[in-house]
């Protein structure tokens, strides 16, 4: 199990930050005892990771949705959270991975080659410096940069 964390902490603290806004230590650990419990289902002909993914975003749906069971007397309460759900309905997961996508897109190339690496091909700092011939600190900064300039485009949807 300390090997499927090591390996997967960063794509699901990933996850929760995008369902939720900000880190959430006790949805990660639900995630990770609900990963162990379920060990057993899972299917060698599957990837993993969408496995791992699929688990970790359910739960983050389950902490949303107990979440909003408060009872609300307020109208203008009622009437923000239907807006909400307006817009979560709105941005579904399709759409906001072509959103997400096509921001990736125009990043500067160096920047954007930097992340693709990192993010979408799981490669390390190591890794990546070694393909792209630059020091591991110049990986860190342009990785650093480009997700400072995806939070700033992308904030609508966190």
């Amino acid at each position: 199990m300390r090997e499927i964390i090591s390996r997967y902490q960063h794509n699901i603290k990933r996850i929760i930050r995008n369902f939720t806004g900000s880190d959430n230590e006790d949805i990660e650990q639900e995630i990770y005892i609900k990963t162990w419990k379920s060990m057993k289902n899972y299917e060698e002909k599957n990837k993993f990771k969408q496995w791992i993914s699929a688990i970790a975003s359910n739960t983050c749906k389950d902490y949303l949705k107990k979440k909003r069971v408060i009872l609300v007397n307020d109208d203008e309460e009622i009437n923000k959270i239907k807006e909400k759900d307006n817009l979560e309905e709105k941005l579904d997961s399709k759409e906001r991975q072509k959103r997400i996508l096509k921001e990736v897109n125009k990043l500067p190339s160096k920047m954007k080659n930097v992340l693709v690496y990192y993010e979408f091909e799981e490669k390390s700092y190591e890794d990546i410096s070694l393909i792209l011939n630059i020091p591991e600190g110049t990986v860190k900064s342009r990785l650093y940069k480009a997700r400072e300039i995806l939070r700033e485009k992308l904030k609508d949807l966190m």
